[in-house]
Order: structure tokens, then C-alpha cells, then sequence
């Protein structure tokens, strides 16, 4: 075997949706449990949780709660996801990049008490395996994970797999107490009933243990008083509040009854005072249009041309001004700070707008523009989007119909593939850039198109080689070459990466954005 490598995807400032839709409470920050004196943190936030459970969370602030009760065999240092470090356990891999061995590090212990061993990593993950309708689920497919010794775990890909070490950085793979979990109808047949005490206790080696678990009002996490890793907090007590609107979440901040706000806008964090603080950074998730290649959707506007002449037809400084602070332009379906990304995305070009027209034979017809127009994507709001888009593109001669919809409803036609021109979104679910490829032909996305990958084989095969690639010099030049083909030949036009917006109160500093689990809890602190 090498010696332990990682993988070394860039994705600094990046933040992944890891679900389309999630939990969204009142507003109200006084729901009876507030900071309880000066050694508890209060953080304000709108919810996207649904169980305390790892193994079945995979929603924003569900992952930054598991974050802060399991550990995870990998992690990363900070907002620096480019490079996986050890966290529970140190790695080796095969030059296939098929065969994995993970060996536990520091004799980390539980909140029992009890070590943490093998058994519980197999344990964990085999559970997770075996509960096929969990969320997680997926991240695991493909993998034999066995028990070699007590410190000594192996896993064996089907595939080559060179983003498995960034793949078990995710909190939903937070390591469990084996035998507390099993006590409480924990198992990896699939038959496992463990959720319900697991919302109501914690069962991992992290630094904070759950105290209680409301999902429409709050979560309070206390110190694990067990805890020997090197991440422990200096509060004992922190409550999480769900306060959906981010003009409570900001009058509590400067009332001093919050210490973290998590979810301001672009405008609202350009006013904030001296005595405030705020991070505002490029989130991983894009905002794009998609025109659908099948022509029993889209007709005769099935043209991948078409969305060439609306590549060049926009006005994407214009298109940015709607997303404020943090916000760069998409320079493709790879977000900017990932492995293979563009450096700079396409710049209006009318007169390549109109001979893409012309080539796709577009003679005045309407292209219904379908979007989800109650669900903003960090800040940014679909409905003024659209309209800006449909402006431009009229200037161009293009003519765009907006029908807007519920986000349910507009998710259903999505995923089913019978929008002709649709406006969504796309967020990584762990921080390498092959989160990006299911915009090939013949894949998720792609699919979700009409793009077929007999429409352009030669990007389906770039796609697959970038997939497959077990030498990182080589899958970091496939990632390029994916991008830059998709940008000149693909049914998508990549528009806005949105920004991410954390402020926080004078005396609190450490809460930095994270694209895998939010933010780390454990490591906000008061000021100096």
C-alpha cells in the first residue's frame, strides 16, 4: 500500500445544500431556553433538520448538529475543505485507489466513557448501509467495509473511489457507540429502530452531548465532559434556534440576545455595525438554466444550441447584482474553489448570441421559463432572478414566458424531467468535484434534461475518465476538460454561486462557514 495520501480537491468557501427541502419554524427567538449565562453560545438560524440521528441526517443544520456530537474518521481543518486530514483515524490506499485501510488514532472514548474501536466504525457505517430509504445511504454504495482488529478498519470499492477520504468527512457518517446503539434497536439489517432514542440522546465521541432536541424551535447541546479529541469547547451549554427570518435573526444579533447569526442577506450584512462581525464567502452551489434536450418535452426548442445563444445573451454583472455579498458568477457547472473549475465564466456576446440562433434555427417561439419561486438559494431570490433573465434574453431577440411555482411542485417536474427551460440549483453533498459530474449526459442531471449520453458521447466519456481516474494530476485535468466542454457544448448555462453570509457579535469569534457541515460549534470562542 502507499503511504496515506488525500485527495486534492480545492473548494475553499464552499457550502454544500445537502437537501433540496428541509424544516422551517417561527420566528420567534423567545421560546423559554435562552443563553443561560456567559459560558452558553446562542446561534440563530433557520432549520433544515430532521432527526439528531447521523444516520439518517442529511440536511444543513442536521449535519452541523452531527458535527458537533459524532466524529467522523475524516475531517477537515477550518473552511479549508481542499484536503482531507485525519480525524477519528489516520488512512492508506491501494495506487487503484480501490482498497482502503483506516486505522484509529489517540484512543478517542465515547461519552460513556467507553473507547472507541473498530466495531463501532463497522458498526456505524453497515447500519447505514443497511437502512436503504436513510438519507446517507448513497454515500456508502459500493463499499465492503470489514473489521481487520480492534484499531483496524478495511474498505473495498467496487470502483476506483479517490473521494472516499472526503466522502467519510461528512457528519451524517459520524461514528456511534456500537453497543448503546444495538441496546436501543441499532442494526445493519435494515430492521433498525434506533432513531427515535437517538433524537433523544447522543451516542458519539464528540465534544457536545444533546440535551434536548426540538425540531421546530430549538436544539441545546451540553460539553461532553468525556471528551479527548482536540476540537473541545469553551462553552458548556449552546442552543440552536430556529428563527427562519433573517430580520429577526438580525435584530436579535444587535439586541445582544443572539450571539450567531447564520442566514443574513447580502444587504442586511453590508449595514452592520462596528460592534458586529460577518464572513461572507462564496457558497458551492449554482445557480443555473437548464433547456431540455428531449424533443417530446421541448419540441422543436430541443436545440443545445439554443442554450449557447443564452449563454452569450446575458448580462451576468447585471445577473450578480441580485445576489449580494459573497456572490461570484458561475464560471460553469463547477463552482469556483473546486478542483477543475473555470477561472472566468462567459461574457456577453451578442453577436455569438445571435449566429447560435441562427444555427438553432429559433424563429420567435416562447420558452416557458419554470421556477421555484418561494425557496431563495443563499439570499437569492428565483423570482427577480427570472425576471432579470427574461429581460436580457428578450433584448436578444428570445422570447421567455415565466411561470413560477411552489417549490414542491417545481422539484417534482425537476426531478421528472418535463421542464422545457428551467431555473434551478445545485450544491455538492461532500467536497470533491466529482459532486459536479452528474451534469453529464446520460447522468442525474443531464437526464433530468433529456441529455442522453448518446446526444454527446464525447463528454459522457470525459465524465466517466474523470470518474475512473486513479492519478490525481489526471482527474484533476478531466475535471477540467468536463468543465470547459460542458460550457461549449451543454443543455446548461451556470449563473450565480451565491454567497454565504455569518455574523456574529464582538466578543464571539471562530464561526467560520463550512461547505460540509455549516459551521464547527466546538470551535467558536469568546474573543481572545
Amino acid at each position: 500500500m502507499s503511504s496515506r495520501r488525500s485527495t486534492s480537491v480545492i473548494a475553499i468557501g464552499a457550502t454544500a445544500l445537502l437537501a433540496l427541502a428541509g424544516c422551517s419554524g417561527g420566528n420567534s427567538a423567545n421560546n423559554g431556553d435562552q443563553s443561560g449565562g456567559a459560558d452558553s453560545l446562542v446561534i440563530d438560524t433557520a432549520f433544515s433538520i430532521e432527526t439528531a440521528d447521523p444516520g439518517h441526517t442529511y440536511d444543513p443544520t442536521g449535519n452541523m448538529i452531527a458535527k458537533a456530537l459524532y466524529e467522523t474518521l475524516v475531517d477537515f481543518e477550518g473552511s479549508d475543505v481542499s484536503t482531507p486530514v485525519p480525524g477519528l483515524a489516520s488512512w492508506e490506499q491501494n495506487e487503484a485507489a480501490t482498497e482502503f485501510t483506516f486505522t484509529l488514532e489517540g484512543d478517542r472514548v465515547f461519552s460513556d466513557g467507553s473507547l472507541v474501536e473498530a466495531k463501532d466504525v463497522v458498526f456505524t457505517l453497515q447500519r447505514i448501509q443497511g437502512m436503504t430509504e436513510a438519507k446517507p445511504n448513497f454515500l456508502l454504495g459500493g463499499l465492503t467495509i470489514t473489521e481487520v482488529d480492534d484499531k483496524t478498519i478495511s474498505f473495498v470499492s467496487e470502483t476506483p473511489l479517490l473521494q472516499l477520504p472526503a466522502i467519510l468527512a461528512n457528519p451524517a457518517l459520524g461514528i456511534v457507540n456500537a453497543d448503546v446503539v444495538m441496546e436501543n434497536g441499532g442494526t445493519t439489517d435494515g430492521s433498525d429502530t434506533a432513531q427515535e432514542f437517538l433524537d433523544g440522546e447522543s451516542a458519539g465521541s464528540g465534544p457536545f452531548i444533546l440535551d434536548t432536541l426540538d425540531l421546530s424551535s430549538q436544539v441545546v447541546l451540553t460539553k461532553n465532559d468525556e471528551y479527548n479529541g482536540d476540537e473541545e469547547s469553551e462553552y458548556s451549554r449552546v442552543v440552536v434556534r430556529n428563527v427562519s427570518e433573517s430580520a429577526t435573526q438580525l435584530a436579535n444579533l444587535k439586541g445582544g440576545d443572539s450571539m450567531v447569526a447564520m442566514d443574513l442577506n447580502g444587504d442586511q450584512v453590508a449595514g452592520l455595525g462596528d460592534d458586529l462581525t460577518v464572513e461572507s464567502v462564496p457558497s458551492g452551489q449554482t445557480i443555473f438554466l437548464l433547456l431540455n434536450q428531449s424533443d417530446a418535452v421541448a419540441g422543436e426548442l430541443a436545440n443545445v444550441k439554443l442554450a449557447e445563444a443564452i449563454r452569450y445573451a446575458l448580462d451576468y454583472d447585471a445577473l450578480l447584482e441580485l445576489a449580494g455579498a459573497g456572490a461570484v458568477q458561475a464560471t460553469g457547472v463547477i463552482p469556483p474553489g473546486f478542483e477543475g473549475a473555470l477561472e472566468t465564466g462567459v461574457e456577453q456576446d451578442l453577436d455569438k448570441a445571435e449566429a447560435a440562433l441562427a444555427e438553432a434555427g429559433y424563429t420567435g417561439q416562447t420558452l416557458k421559463l419554470q421556477f421555484p419561486n418561494d425557496y431563495p438559494v443563499g439570499g437569492v431570490e428565483f423570482t427577480p432572478l427570472a425576471e432579470r433573465v427574461q429581460a436580457q434574453l428578450e433584448e436578444a431577440g428570445i422570447t421567455v414566458e415565466l411561470a413560477p411555482a411552489p417549490f414542491a411542485t417545481e422539484l417534482d417536474a425537476y426531478v421528472a424531467g418535463t421542464e422545457g427551460f428551467g431555473l434551478w440549483f445545485w450544491g455538492p453533498d461532500y467536497a470533491d468535484s466529482a459532486n459536479f459530474l452528474p451534469f453529464a449526459p446520460g447522468l442525474k442531471v443531464g437526464l433530468r434534461s433529456g441529455w442522453a449520453a448518446e446526444a454527446n458521447p464525447e463528454i459522457a466519456g470525459i465524465a466517466a475518465g474523470a470518474a475512473s481516474a486513479t492519478d490525481e494530476a489526471v482527474r484533476a485535468e478531466a475535471f477540467t476538460a468536463f468543465a470547459e466542454a460542458m460550457q461549449a457544448e451543454g443543455p446548461f448555462v451556470p449563473l450565480i454561486v451565491p454567497g454565504r453570509n455569518i455574523a456574529t457579535a464582538g466578543d464571539v469569534e471562530g464561526a467560520v462557514y463550512n461547505s460540509v457541515w455549516e459551521m464547527d460549534i466546538a470551535e467558536i470562542a469568546p474573543a481572545g
